[in-house]
């Protein structure tokens, strides 16, 4: 069975232009919890003059349901971050870096070497304060400043996450440039690294219509772990013309398609697309919501 983590209410919303408000997002998140879904992003503790969307980070987790089953996730990217998810119950946390220098210095006005230097401590401060700590990589599949990112590089920032104490590694393709031959190769140099006990996840956006074919290919190589947004929400401010992530609801139907378990109600996945369609006023990028199941 393959484990979904349902990043729509985080990286989904954080790029919408109309406010989410906080019960709106805990209402969508009661819904996904409904049709299945276990491992939820549920918020961002960034600067909220730059991201507004994620503003409520700490009252919206006070509204949560409580389930021993459920996993709430919040996304890192620095200190300040770290030390305001540290104030609040929240189990997992996703530190975040990029694997691209021009990357990071357009955005983060550091070198990948000084933000690994920096998160490193990150992780291992949030390990030691008892939370979950996994470290997310971006431009892991390519920049879209400078193009191909080594894949040595992407394996550094990994290892020393890794040696910090994170228990798993996500690579992201953060403006959707990878193939699923490269998604191929990098998940095999990664398993040929760190060994196949690692636990594993890759995060696609669709930006060039390769999101599905890019997560196939990781499962064809053996990763069980994928993050996904209802309705295909999704998108960076910090990322030019990045748009949404691979969607949940698509993505189950493939699996469900191919007699892959996922833990969740396709129907009911559906429903919650077509619910936040409503909600955000626009039409969204899911193909399902619109085919229909049958």
């Amino acid at each position: 069975m393959i484990e979904i983590c349902e990043v729509g209410p985080r990286d989904g919303i954080q790029n919408e232009a109309k406010f989410v408000p906080t019960e709106t997002k805990v209402e969508l998140i009661e819904k996904l919890i409904a049709s299945g879904i276990r491992y939820i992003e549920a918020a961002s503790f960034v600067n909220p003059k730059v991201v507004p969307q994620m503003a409520d980070a700490e009252e919206l987790l006070t509204k949560l349901p409580v389930r021993d089953e459920v996993k709430y996730a919040g996304l890192i990217l620095s200190r300040s971050g770290l030390e305001r998810a540290l104030k609040t119950d929240i189990g997992y946390l996703h530190v975040v870096t990029t694997t691209s220098d021009s990357f990071n210095l357009k955005n983060a006005r550091r070198t990948v070497a000084d933000a690994t230097e920096e998160l490193s401590k990150v992780v291992s401060d949030g390990v030691s304060d008892g939370r979950n700590v996994l470290g997310v990589l971006g431009t892991a599949f390519g920049c879209p400043y400078e193009g191909e990112v080594p894949v040595e590089r992407v394996l550094s920032v990994a290892e020393s996450f890794l040696k910090a104490g994170c228990t798993g590694i996500t690579l992201a393709d953060t403006t959707g440039m990878a193939n699923p031959n490269q998604v191929s190769e990098v998940v095999s140099t990664f398993k040929s690294a760190f060994g196949e006990d690692l636990d594993f996840g890759l995060h696609f956006h669709n930006t060039r219509g390769l999101g599905l074919a890019n997560v196939l290919a990781g499962y064809n190589a053996g990763v069980k772990r994928f993050d996904s947004s209802i309705a295909g929400l999704g998108g960076c401010p910090f990322a030019p013309k990045a748009v949404g992530n691979v969607c949940t609801e698509d993505m189950v139907n493939m699996f469900h398609g191919m007699g892959v378990a996922t833990g969740t109600d396709l129907e009911q996945l559906v429903e919650t697309a077509k619910w936040m369609e409503q909600n955000m006023d626009r039409s969204l990028d899911g193909m399902l919501m619109k085919a229909g199941t049958a």
